[in-house]
């Protein structure tokens, strides 16, 4: 089984390729592809057929899945890109923490 650094509903940038510099909300996590998909980011169009009688078909625009090396998590206190590190809290929980040296954020 394969882990992925970011969870459904983090905020990212995009920190290679064509969509570099734009930030949005993960939608969802495939990890064992090892891919996300993230809100605005990857559009593609897409030909669908019109499944029932009366239903229109044609060309949408979608989201598409992009390899989670490429995303970076936003730290939620400080507003910047960061990598994520781990801390078990007192309480013996698991946190992910902000590994920039001035913030230290727990998320």
């Amino acid at each position: 089984m394969n882990k992925v650094h970011v969870k459904t509903g983090d905020e990212v940038v995009v920190i290679n390729g064509k969509y570099r510099g734009k930030r949005g909300k993960v939608m969802q996590v495939a990890p064992s592809e090892g891919k996300v998909i993230v809100e605005g980011v990857n559009i593609v169009t897409k030909h669908v057929k019109p499944k029932k009688m009366g239903e229109e078909g044609g060309l949408i625009k979608a989201e598409s899945a992009l390899y989670a090396d490429k995303v970076q998590l936003i730290c939620p206190k400080c507003g910047k890109p960061t990598r994520v590190g781990h801390k078990i809290n007192a309480d013996g929980k698991k946190v992910r923490v902000c590994k920039k040296a001035d913030c230290r954020a727990e998320f």
